[in-house]
């Protein structure tokens, strides 16, 4: 579970992003020497020691009236809203300025923890011009230079202790399931559907529901937890700031459950941005169900539901163990299938294989097929473990792990989905050295 999320603020061109990508250990976010070159929010997962949590990157926010500058104030202020812990990037080199102050100002009135980190301090002969900082308000500035990695440990460490800790969050036993989709698939209609009540508010307009509701219920002595959401669209299409905000909740809605049900209209088709909200929930390793909603306004005859099938299996090629519903919100038809389907999904998800027997199979898998000769060598697994679940991971100890191959580790994958099932939940290999 993520521990938090941590805002990264300041005005133009201080070196948000570049500190951004290096918390993240990745290029994930445009770093130019051009101010407001980022005008949305960026969002990625961090580690740090024994904590994981989500970090936004954010536009500058300054005084001058320039193109987008209003909707990048809106953006970074809803991150700001957003955030448990914010993190407020000045530049060393240029001192105070108004726009710093403008910030601070903004950053005092959210009554959020605030870490200041004082960019582009390379060495220690500009270490002195940190202090020129204090005179903002917000405590003692740290020193860092994201172009070279100093001080982001220290900002880190900072950030850590203000975090909630939400690991220590009592897990209960009920089933959590998010709906995600496209706006308008009828997401919050099934949820109504499910509970046989108006729970949430259902509408023709698109992004109707704005936040996530969690409803607690039990079904034939089974306890769930539903999640609706609103619904995602394409991020290079999410122009207003209250679809970014819902963007977060959604995915702070996955990043909770333990199954995902993806919508699709059943009478619209599947649709490109289909797959793109399904990568959310592949990104975040969950169990997933498809549900094809709409049903009952689709003409059909006996031959429908399988070509609708087997289209889902040629768009979803990422998604061929997912489970496939076909249900009706409006008649309330079908639903059964849904709950058989994430039962069967959390099950699987939840799944330990005895080490013997899964070293049986591994085994066995080898000898029918070894494997190919890849980056100068044959890989060879001596031992494999389980060693999580929600989804299963398994540690595969093998003789250099620059020798698996993709197509190998789909055949592993197949060969375990062959003999466990594992329908519904992704599975992952992590190859490590055996000494």
């Amino acid at each position: 579970m993520l521990s938090g999320t941590v805002a990264i603020v300041g005005r133009p061109n201080v070196g948000k992003s570049t500190l951004f990508n290096r918390l993240l250990g990745e290029r994930q976010s445009i770093v130019s020497d051009q101010p407001g070159v980022t005008r949305d929010r960026l969002y990625g997962i961090a580690h740090w020691l024994t904590k994981e949590f989500r970090i936004i990157d954010t536009g500058g926010i300054e005084l001058e009236l320039r193109p987008f500058q209003e909707q990048i104030r809106m953006q970074a202020e809803i991150a700001i809203t957003e955030a448990d812990v914010i993190v407020f990037v000045c530049d060393g080199q240029t001192g105070v300025t108004e726009d710093d102050r403008y910030v601070a100002r903004l950053l005092q009135r959210s009554k959020k923890p605030i870490i200041l980190a004082v960019n582009k301090v390379d060495d220690g002969y500009h270490q002195p011009i940190i202090y020129d900082f204090y005179a903002l308000g917000l405590g003692d500035p740290i020193a860092v230079s994201t172009l070279h990695g100093i001080g982001t440990g220290d900002v880190l460490d900072a950030v850590l202790p203000l975090l909630p800790d939400r690991q220590e969050e009592v897990e209960s036993d009920d089933i959590k399931f998010c709906l995600i989709g496209r706006p308008n698939v009828g997401k919050s209609s099934l949820i109504n559907a499910i509970l046989h009540q108006e729970r949430v508010i259902v509408s023709e307009i698109e992004g109707t529901t704005r936040d996530a509701i969690d409803t607690p219920f039990e079904r034939e002595g089974k306890h769930y937890l539903a999640i609706d959401t609103a619904g995602l669209k394409k991020r290079g299409r999410i122009y207003e700031a209250v679809d970014k905000y819902a963007a977060l909740r959604a995915l702070r809605a996955i990043d909770r459950s333990d199954v995902v049900a993806l919508v699709i209209d059943g009478e619209v088709g599947i649709r490109e941005q289909d797959k793109n909200v399904g990568g959310y929930a592949i990104d975040a390793g969950k169990a997933i169900v498809l549900v094809v909603n709409k049903w009952d306004a689709v003409v059909k005859d006996e031959h429908t539901m399988h070509q609708f099938s087997e289209n889902i299996r040629k768009e979803f090629k990422f998604l061929d163990y997912a489970p496939i519903v076909y249900v009706s919100a409006k008649n309330q038809t079908r639903i059964p299938t849904l709950f058989t389907a994430i039962n069967l999904a959390y099950e699987n998800t939840t799944r330990r294989i005895q080490t013997s027997v899964l070293n049986g199979v591994i085994l066995d898998a080898q000898q029918r097929n070894p494997a190919p000769d890849f980056n100068g060598g044959r890989l060879k697994i001596r031992y494999a473990n389980q060693v999580a679940i929600k989804p299963p991971a398994f540690v595969l100890f093998v003789n250099n792990p620059d020798y698996l191959h993709f197509s190998y580790r789909r055949y592993l994958e197949n060969t375990l989905r062959d003999a466990f099932g594992f329908e519904g939940t992704p599975l992952h290999f992590i190859p490590r050295m055996s000494e």
